[in-house]
This record gives C-alpha cells, structure tokens and sequence, in this order.
C-alpha cells in the first residue's frame, strides 16, 4: 500500500475511498470532502449525502491521512465511520445494495 502525498492528492484519495465505502452502505450515498480555505493543508471536512439530507461532519487531520492511508487498520476503522455516517443520514428502512 501507499502512504504519503500532498495535500490535494491526499484529498482525491480521501474522497474516493470513502466515497467507495459510503456506496456499500446505499448506493445513493455521495461523500462531500470540505477543503477550504481555513482547512488548506490542515484537515478535511467529511460529510456524507443521500439525497437533500447530510450526515454530521467528521473532520480528518491531514498528516493522519496522508501517513495511515496505506494502514489497512486505520482504512477498516475509517470505512466504518464513513458507513456510520450514512446509516445516520438515512435512518430505518434505507435501501442497502444486495
């Protein structure tokens, strides 16, 4: 696996892993990466969307993600926050894929 990377990479690795994770949950589920301003080089912002609902937002620091994204540890622990997060979102009754 790999660690590392910049700031952006790192993002674009973030959105797509837990983007990934999320649609295991309920394919509807899209993950909203936060990376403004005051963030820049810092954090991130993670939200997950299903529909017009979003869950609550659980932040990420940068060096954490860019040193443990090749920690397949730290990935599990993370996907199931992701998947949390849309459980969350939908509530009772969603539509989880087959």
């Amino acid at each position: 696996m790999f660690s590392g990377g910049d700031y952006r990479e790192v993002a674009r690795w973030l959105e797509n892993f837990a983007t990934s994770h999320a649609k295991r949950e309920d394919l509807r589920a899209e993950c909203v990466l936060d990376t403004g301003d005051f963030r820049e080089g810092l954090s991130y912002g993670l939200r997950v969307r299903v529909g017009e609902r979003f869950s609550s937002e659980i932040e990420l620091r940068f060096p954490d993600v860019a040193s443990n994204r090749g920690a397949m540890t730290w990935c599990h622990a993370l996907a199931e926050r992701v998947r949390g997060l849309v459980r969350e979102t939908v509530g009772p009754g969603s539509l989880r894929p087959a």
